[in-house]
């Protein structure tokens, strides 16, 4: 065969060598979806689980014998084949969507796949590692005297702390180079690389003056006296109170009728800058003279108010758009896919109350880097009060191109959120209070029933992510408050349904569009599905048809450029990416430069090393910076282990639903970054971070992304 090809046989696949007419019969690898896996039989690199392990503890000196049939007659081993041509696969249909269809064969019986989240896993906090802490007012310059005095828990002397100091890292600071000058001072783990004779911190006069007067690189931190204010509850809500009661005042009825198919008359009446303005923003629902207009003296915001045309408009169609992505979506890793081509980026999803309660770690997760030129945040929240009033507090104190409400979080603590905060917020829940006052030993303590039983679970249509699709009425004065208080776009992302087989959001997307949308996003996948079918693409084509002319980005197993291609054809206004972006972050390059990119072991590990002083920057370089930094970084390598190098592949591209077989790669590190045990992701991190302190563990966050 010239060409090569492959015949499929019963239980193996008869392969044939690019080039050469030596063949052999392989056992193809199954997925859970029924995709067949074949790598590249050329230079053997399929092996088993025990060599593949082996080859990993010999550290790379001496490779395994690896037999091979396809040799030239010589008995030399021959090169890598040169670019297959992609061929129409089994199953496939004629869009090119694959179809994938288990078939008829004996399995042996196989032990239960991990799944879902390691909820009990031992999490050790990054300051767990540095008990013996240097005061604070000790670090700064100049020393300051402690508050605390004698009461103080941290150590005061230098010496003594020297003593205890684990060795530096490296030569380098990264802050110490960026910055002209590193804030940890002689607690930072390259304290060497900016350390005088006498032990002064020293400073690069030259480069702080020209970073001071720069604008800062990271923008949104929160304020030492609104967060006091926050934690006294002492800011005002004037705009999101206002609109709230005027969303009481509005009647909406509990089970809107919302049509299957979309009007088309109704695009006409989007945006129209000649329709007669609503004085209460809340629709030709709302009669002029609602009493939830404001008294007082007239101020410029009564005279002029902007129209729904007149908003900051989000105009992003056609762009790459990184999905915010819970605890792997961070600042350093948006840094990294900004490099390699994401146009839009997002924070990780917070959560309203927590913001409102002024908590620094929520705060974190808006931080913008200089670098993301399109960047917005995301808020979970169940309810209207709490999501319009921290809109109102977004919108005066960050500086956001866009908002975005999370619609589609499928997770049991913010599905069922609502019973967990039942103690707490009583006066916020009156309407779900009176659904449990029927059972009498109803216990607000534990959330359960002392006589019947009953628990959160019962409670879970009150939730927020996913519950929001079955709450209409919540939902649209969640979206209609919101836009009311914002000054930029608002966007919602969504999924399919909750159930698998009942899908809402062709019935929720025209809603949105009139509660004043500007874009939503849908990940073609329901809350019961999980990741155990493939996103459905078909559905998606749909729902853009029904949300015209709103935007609408689809979502759900783009892994190439030959995948976004095939999702901008079913007429969505973009794509978002995902784990796509987690398992090759540069995968927004292949689809800019529509190419594959055979990226080499060095320069993966370059990204993690940008990764790593990203991180430092960002986290701090001292002992709980750099864990920090460690935790995420392992985080993401349970992610990029799965990636499979273009050389080794036979059949382009590879699938984001396929687990790859065990198999050796072209070096030590390409195979040691296939490696899906922590303990290789652990020994990877020590070539970028140095070694861990002692008794580290780490467990990652999902069961399916490692193996003891």
């Amino acid at each position: 065969m010239p060409g090569g090809g492959a015949v499929a046989g019963r239980k193996g696949r008869r392969l044939s060598c690019f080039g050469c007419s030596a063949t052999r019969t392989v056992m193809s690898g199954h997925s859970r979806d029924g995709a067949r896996w074949r790598l590249s039989h050329v230079l053997g690199y399929r092996t088993t689980k025990e060599q593949f392990h082996g080859f990993l503890e010999a550290k790379g000196q001496e490779k395994l014998h690896r037999e091979t049939e396809a040799a030239d007659p010589d008995g030399n081993v021959l090169a890598e084949p040169q670019a297959k041509r992609i061929r129409l696969e089994d199953g496939k249909t004629e869009d090119g969507w694959t179809e994938h269809t288990a078939e008829p064969r004996e399995q042996p019986q196989a032990q239960k796949r991990a799944r879902g989240q390691n909820k009990g896993r031992p999490h050790m906090k990054p300051m767990h590692y540095d008990k013996n802490r240097l005061c604070p007012s000790l670090i700064q310059e100049p020393a300051a005297h402690c508050f605390f005095g004698d009461r103080c828990r941290f150590l005061h002397d230098v010496d003594r702390y020297l003593e205890t100091k684990p060795a530096d890292l490296g030569p380098c600071c990264v802050l110490f180079e960026t910055n002209g000058r590193c804030p940890y001072g002689v607690t930072c783990r390259f304290a060497s690389a900016h350390l005088g004779p006498k032990g002064e911190n020293l400073v690069q006069e030259e480069l702080l003056a020209r970073q001071a007067g720069a604008a800062p690189s990271v923008r949104n931190s929160l304020d030492k006296a609104l967060q006091q204010q926050l934690r006294k509850r002492q800011v005002c809500f004037q705009k999101a109170e206002q609109a709230l009661r005027q969303l009481s005042q509005d009647p909406v009825p509990a089970a809107a009728a919302i049509p299957e198919v979309p009007v088309a008359a109704g695009a006409a009446e989007q945006n129209n800058c000649d329709t007669p303005l609503d004085p209460a923003g809340l629709g030709a629902g709302t009669p002029p003279s609602s009493p939830g207009w404001t008294c007082g003296p007239l101020t410029d915001e009564d005279v002029v108010r902007l129209r729904p045309c007149e908003k900051k408009r989000l105009d992003i169609s056609g762009k790459l758009y990184l999905a915010p992505l819970t605890t792997c979506g961070n600042l350093p890793f948006r840094r990294i896919c900004k490099r390699f081509g994401a146009d839009v980026t997002c924070g990780e999803m917070a959560v309203c109350t927590n913001l409102l309660q002024g908590q620094m770690s929520e705060w974190a997760l808006l931080k913008r880097h200089q670098c993301e030129d399109i960047f917005g945040v995301q808020l979970e929240g169940a309810f209207p009060d709490t999501m319009t009033k921290c809109a109102e507090l977004l919108n005066r104190t960050i500086d956001v191109d866009f908002v975005d409400i999370n619609v589609g979080c499928p997770i049991d603590l913010v599905y069922k959120k609502v019973a967990g905060w039942l103690p707490w917020f009583p006066h916020l829940h009156s309407e779900v209070l009176s659904q449990v006052a029927e059972c009498e030993g109803w216990d607000l303590g534990v959330c359960r029933c002392t006589c019947c039983g009953r628990g959160p679970s019962l409670l879970s249509p009150q939730g927020g992510g996913c519950a929001l699709m079955n709450r209409t009425a919540k939902f649209q004065q969640i979206v209609r408050g919101m836009n009311q208080v914002l000054d930029v776009p608002l966007t919602v992302k969504i999924r399919t349904g909750v159930q698998e087989r009942v899908s809402l959001a062709h019935r929720l997307l025209p809603e949105l569009r009139g509660w004043g949308a500007a874009l939503v996003t849908l990940h073609g996948r329901s809350r019961e599905q999980r990741y155990t079918r493939l996103a459905d693409w078909q559905y998606i084509e749909q729902c853009a048809k029904a949300a015209s002319p709103m935007p609408l980005f689809g979502n759900g197993d783009i892994l190439s450029y030959e995948d976004a291609n095939r999702a901008m054809q079913t007429g969505v206004s973009g794509i978002m990416i995902g784990r796509g972006a987690l398992l090759k972050p540069w995968l927004f390059t292949e689809i800019k430069e529509q190419r594959h990119w055979d990226i080499s072991s060095s320069e993966r590990l370059d990204i993690l090393r940008d990764f790593t002083h990203h991180g430092l920057e960002h986290w701090g370089s001292d002992t709980q910076g750099v864990e920090k930094t460690r935790r995420f970084l392992l985080e993401w390598l349970s992610f990029l282990c799965r990636y499979v190098p273009v050389g080794l592949l036979e059949r382009l591209p590879q699938r984001i639903n396929e687990r790859p077989p065990y198999y050796l790669g072209r070096d030590y590190l390409e195979t040691l970054m296939a490696s899906q045990q922590a303990a290789d992701w652990i020994r990877i991190s020590e070539m970028l971070l140095g070694p861990v302190p002692p008794n580290f563990i780490f467990l990652p966050k999902h069961k399916a992304n490692a193996y003891k």
